[in-house]
């Protein structure tokens, strides 16, 4: 086979990967109507999923990303319009344990950059690109879809979060994704929102089961 002939059959399968890509997802959501703080977080974007982990998914909105349009913030408040990829845009921490660093957290789970792109190569249901040059969009979809992989896997925490979900033990996983989502509190970054977890966690866990 020729340059040529290989060049072009690689091509035609990074289009048609393209193509795919961007046919197997529905288009986003308005979230903008949707009220937060203690009375809950905009719904995902993702479809379907484990209704258990898609409410804690939104719990961890509450505490992290509390805002009528949580996939395009960043720490410190500003929105970003081009999700092709994680921002990486890096903002002075001005309060708390880390003053004088910057952070570089997104999105409505706040992924640091260095985090996104790990979790991303492990959960990314649909990288673009091939061999290695694959990218990971950080589309709302995406966010979510990595995310909710991310927190079924109980390799990856020790602890089978489904699981502990269904039996009633919320303050056990939060305790332990609270190193992961400090702002989750027991005594990391405990903000004004950690100690309505809970509560946020049964309203959503009631509209994921009822969708």
């Amino acid at each position: 086979m020729s340059a040529l002939a290989i060049v072009s059959l690689l091509l035609g399968i990074y289009l048609r990967h393209v193509f795919n890509r961007w046919a197997y997802y529905p288009v986003e959501r308005t979230l903008s109507d949707y009220p937060t703080s203690i009375h809950g977080t905009p719904p995902l974007v993702m479809r379907g999923g484990d209704p258990y982990i898609r409410a804690l998914m939104r719990t961890i909105t509450a505490s992290e990303a509390n805002d009528r349009q949580p996939y395009t913030i960043i720490y410190g408040g500003q929105h970003v319009s081009d999700l092709r990829r994680h921002p990486e845009i890096c903002v002075p921490i001005v309060a708390g344990p880390n003053v004088g660093k910057c952070s570089t957290a997104a999105g409505r789970y706040q992924f640091l950059d260095f985090t996104w792109k790990e979790k991303a190569q492990r959960y990314h249901p649909r990288p673009s690109g091939f061999l290695f040059w694959k990218q990971y969009s950080f589309e709302p979809h995406f966010q979510d879809a990595v995310v909710h992989d991310w927190l079924k896997d109980s390799r990856a925490w020790g602890m089978d979060i489904p699981k502990e979900l269904r039996q009633g033990n919320l303050d056990k996983v939060l305790r332990r994704l609270s190193g992961t989502w400090t702002s989750l509190g027991y005594g990391i970054e405990t903000n004004s929102m950690s100690k309505h977890l809970p509560k946020v966690y049964q309203q959503m866990l009631e509209e994921e089961l009822n969708r």
